[in-house]
């Protein structure tokens, strides 16, 4: 697996090998929030075009060399939802097929909306164009050198376009019950497997699970790789919310051994949990809308409460909304009074009871993965059937 350098041990302790490639995924984190905040500033475009090539360009052509050699001899290239026209350069330089995994809905659909449209509209069509255009535009100075240093003739239209055209095997990432109506829009081209997850136990599990079974369940607080700009500010924000609704809090703090904010006895801290484990022995979950976390509660049939900021976050909040499961916020305008409010919005009854009902219509991930695992084989066995028509003739 060629992976950014954070996550070679990550990729190595599950048991593959990896090799570093491409930008470090928390420092890009932090690059994509500030890309997406200034985006919606009034600025100079040659600026804004500037700093999107510097996003999504950088160690392109660096990245292409590390790629093409380590996929010498390969029968498939999977790709996820960066990068995806270098993977299909170095797929087309090897002749072999390349496949994409998109944790959410990346082709324009009908179904995606915004949190601040009442509904999907052709407004969005027009957004997620103009959003492929311009990525496009900003990756077509460095597609178009790697395919002469590949030796590949110029491509007439954007990689995502060849790729859609070609029929490339696309599995989304997450469930169709998120996204009701999407499936029969694209008609089978595209096959939902739910989200993936190794579902790793963690060395705190044994230990997270007696507190919470020692009073109420707890709410669960995660921001996953979002940057919190004030840790114990934020801990003390949710520490009083709680407090004055009588609730626990179990607060992912991501420390890393670095000392823990201060704290109440009805609030604890911990590092990373198997959300399999844990989430359903909480009652309900608060989260920055990442794919995986979103796809964790809503599988443990927890009530959520989504406050985004950027990328795909505000996706998942809008169906989190839409499906009548949860609330939304934008998180830059969390006050302890605008979270005392949310929380007694996702712990109604009713958000509850529709938070169950969802969950069963979630896949479970050991499913997922089988089948992912089934579509990419069969791409392989499919190319070694035509090798060998090809080799006898």
């Amino acid at each position: 697996m060629a992976v950014p350098p954070d996550l070679v041990d990550f990729v190595e302790l599950a048991g593959l090998s990896a090799a570093p490639y491409g930008p470090d995924s928390r420092e890009q984190m932090v690059a994509v929030a500030d890309f997406t905040h200034n985006a919606f500033k009034i600025q100079n475009p040659v600026n804004f075009v500037r700093a999107g090539k510097e996003l999504f360009v950088e160690g392109w052509a660096e990245m292409s060399r590390t790629l093409t050699s380590l996929a010498d001899g390969a029968d498939l290239l999977l790709t996820g939802q960066s990068y995806h026209g270098l993977v299909a350069n170095v797929a087309e330089y090897h002749d072999i097929p390349v496949a994409g995994l998109h944790h959410f809905p990346m082709r324009v659909n009908g179904q995606v909306g915004l949190p601040f449209l009442p509904s999907p509209s052709p407004v969005i069509r027009t957004i997620s164009k103009l959003g492929g255009w311009l990525y496009s535009q900003i990756t077509k100075a460095d597609e178009d050198a790697q395919r002469r240093e590949l030796g590949l003739p110029r491509a007439l239209v954007p990689a995502s376009q060849r790729m859609a055209e070609g029929g490339m095997l696309e599995i989304q990432a997450y469930d169709q019950a998120v996204f009701p109506g999407l499936a029969a829009e694209w008609n089978g081209r595209r096959p939902f497997v739910g989200a993936l997850t190794l579902e790793l136990a963690a060395a705190t599990d044994d230990e997270v699970a007696s507190w919470i079974a020692a009073a109420k369940p707890p709410v669960y607080f995660g921001f996953g790789s979002t940057p919190v700009q004030s840790p114990a500010e934020t801990v003390a924000v949710i520490a009083d919310a709680c407090a004055e609704l009588g609730e626990r809090a179990l607060i992912y703090s991501g420390t890393g051994g670095s000392e823990p904010p201060p704290h109440p006895g009805h609030v604890k801290l911990v590092g990373q949990v198997n959300y399999t484990t844990i989430l359903p022995m909480c009652r309900a979950a608060v989260h920055h809308g990442g794919a995986g976390t979103t796809a964790a509660g809503l599988r443990a049939g927890l009530p959520t409460l989504i406050l985004w900021d950027v990328a795909d976050q505000y996706i998942w909040a809008t169906q989190v909304k839409r499906l009548k499961v949860g609330s939304a916020k934008h998180l830059s305008n969390v006050s302890r009074e605008s979270l005392v409010t949310k929380l007694r919005e996702i712990l109604a009854p009713r958000c509850l009871a529709r938070a169950r009902e969802i969950a069963p219509r979630m896949t479970k991930p050991s499913v997922g993965v089988a089948i992912a695992a089934d579509l990419l084989e069969d791409i392989g066995r499919l190319r070694h059937a035509y090798s060998s028509v090809d080799a006898h003739g």
